[in-house]
């Protein structure tokens, strides 16, 4: 009996695994991500971390709900006192008229750009709308103060006007120049919709107007509101359009045609060298700027679920 002798490879069989040469360029960038990241961690981490010491300093003299709830805010003014409630319904209120703004203007563009552009057209249409992205915000600022103020005092129709410093040029103006944040992401995330929806609704007989409303929008909700909430953040700490155009006097009201100080305000109005290092009314500025980030912070978190939860998964 003799020893059988291994058969040769059949045609078509696969040639032996042969070991790869070690890829050093993909290890290389691998290794630029993560320290990419880790950069923005540490970022975040040391704001926190600069944020934290002064804002304890402040709170062993104010108590935090006196600090939340206080209806007075005069930190640099005698006598003192620390209600941030003025501050932040400046905030909320002018961001609440720069969406009002971006967000009609900013999703009729893109959904112009992304439904009824002609290619060409897109192209030329949305570099130029970033443009105002560029523009910088002490511009936008004086152009509030300077012409859209003007504007509104010699033509509003009812009683008094805005007064010279106000919220609603500013609201405006912010608005205007958050269009692009809200155009160009909903226009990416409409784009990712995939062609076959558009083309099972015009089979059924929609209309350009009805796929657009009814099928694309939907199902880039989640990119629309991503943008909604990048937008809003963008605004919330927008710093020269308030300090400009808003004025700096803190006013507890809902009146937009009133002058009122944000928080972004407000730190810009203190850091500006007069008050010493080492003095209390200092470490106002880290407590309006911890809120200020706590409440970025929230409007991120509350961005992350809604694009988890209205997020569509197409193959």
């Amino acid at each position: 009996m003799t020893a059988s002798t291994p058969a040769p490879p059949t045609a078509g069989a696969s040639a032996p695994l042969r070991r790869r040469r070690p890829r050093y360029g993909e290890a290389v960038i691998k290794g630029m991500l993560l320290v990419a990241a880790l950069v923005s961690v540490a970022t975040t981490i040391g704001i926190i971390v600069s944020l934290l010491p002064p804002t304890l300093r402040f709170f062993e003299r104010v108590g935090v709900w006196d600090f939340l709830s206080g209806t007075t805010w005069s930190a640099l003014f005698e006598p003192p006192s620390y209600g941030v409630l003025p501050l932040l319904g400046a905030t909320l209120l002018i961001t609440a008229v720069a969406i009002v703004v971006a967000v009609p203007l900013g999703l009729a563009a893109a959904i112009y750009l992304s439904e009824y552009a002609h290619p060409r057209t897109r192209k030329i249409f949305k570099p130029v709308l970033e443009v105002l992205a560029g523009i910088p915000t002490v511009v936008y600022g004086f152009f509030a103060l300077a012409a859209l103020t003007p504007l509104l005092q010699s033509h509003w129709p009812f009683g008094d006007g805005p007064e010279v410093f106000n919220a609603l040029s500013a609201g405006l103006v912010m608005g205007v120049m958050i269009i692009p944040t809200v155009a160009s992401l909903s226009e990416d995330a409409m784009a990712a919709v995939p062609h076959s929806l558009r083309q099972g609704a015009y089979a059924l007989g929609s209309t350009k107007r009805i796929v657009a409303i009814r099928v694309v929008l939907p199902a880039a909700l989640s990119g629309i509101v991503a943008a909604v909430v990048l937008a809003i953040s963008r605004a919330v700490g927008e710093t020269m359009i308030v300090a400009i155009a808003s004025g700096n006097r803190a006013n507890l009201s809902w009146n937009p045609l009133e002058g009122m100080q944000t928080m972004t305000g407000y730190i810009a109005q203190a850091g500006e060298g007069d008050l010493p290092t080492a003095s209390f009314d200092y470490t106002t500025i880290f407590a309006v700027g911890l809120l200020l980030f706590l409440l970025t912070f929230v409007m991120n978190a509350l961005s992350i679920r809604l694009v988890r939860k209205y997020r569509e998964v197409y193959e």
